[in-house]
C-alpha cells in the first residue's frame, strides 16, 4: 500500500481496496459484455436496442473510473485491465450467440441483475468494515445499476 494520511485504519483500507479491486473487475467485465451485445445485436429491433445496450454501456463505463480511484484514493492499486477484469470477474459469461434481439435483452438483464448483485455485497463490506465512503459510492452505484436492469428488462416485458 501507499502511504496516505487517509484516518481509516491501514487493515480496512487494505480490505476495501481488495472489495473495491474485485467491484472494478465485475464493472469492467458488464461494461464489455454491453458493448458485446451492441455491436452483435440483430432483429427486428435492432436501432432501438442497438441504441439501449449503448446507453448502458455509457451509464456503467464511469463506475469504472470511480471504483478505480477510491481503490487508489485509499492507498491501493487499481487493477484494471481487460486482462485483469477476466482473470476475477465473478459475472456469467454473455453467449455470443446471443445476438437475436430478445435473446441479448435477456443476456444484458442477466449480466446487469449479477453486477447489481455483487454491488450490493459490496455495500454491506463496505458497511461492515466501517467505510462509509466506499459503501455511498456502491450504493449509487447499485441504484443506477437497477434503473439500466429496469430499462433492459422493460423490452422483454409485458403488461
Amino acid at each position: 500500500m501507499i502511504h496516505t494520511s487517509h484516518d481509516l485504519p491501514e487493515s480496512t483500507r487494505s480490505q476495501m481496496i481488495d472489495v473495491l479491486n474485485q467491484q472494478l473487475a465485475d464493472t469492467f467485465d458488464l461494461y464489455s459484455q454491453v458493448k458485446q451485445a451492441h455491436w452483435n445485436v440483430k432483429g427486428p429491433n435492432f436501432q432501438q436496442l442497438h441504441e439501449l445496450f449503448d446507453e448502458v454501456a455509457i451509464g456503467v463505463l464511469p463506475f469504472v473510473d470511480e471504483i478505480a480511484e477510491r481503490a487508489t484514493a485509499l492507498g491501493g492499486s487499481a487493477h484494471g485491465t481487460a486482462r485483469m477484469a477476466a482473470a476475477t470477474s465473478r459475472l456469467e459469461e454473455m453467449s455470443a450467440d446471443a445476438i437475436d434481439g430478445p435473446d441479448a435483452v435477456r443476456a444484458v438483464a442477466r449480466t446487469l441483475a449479477g453486477a447489481a448483485s455483487t454491488t450490493r455485497a459490496a455495500i454491506d463490506a463496505a458497511g461492515d468494515a466501517g467505510d462509509e465512503g466506499t459503501a455511498d459510492l456502491f450504493t449509487g452505484i447499485s441504484r443506477e445499476l437497477d434503473k439500466l436492469l429496469w430499462f433492459v428488462e422493460a423490452h422483454a416485458q409485458t403488461a
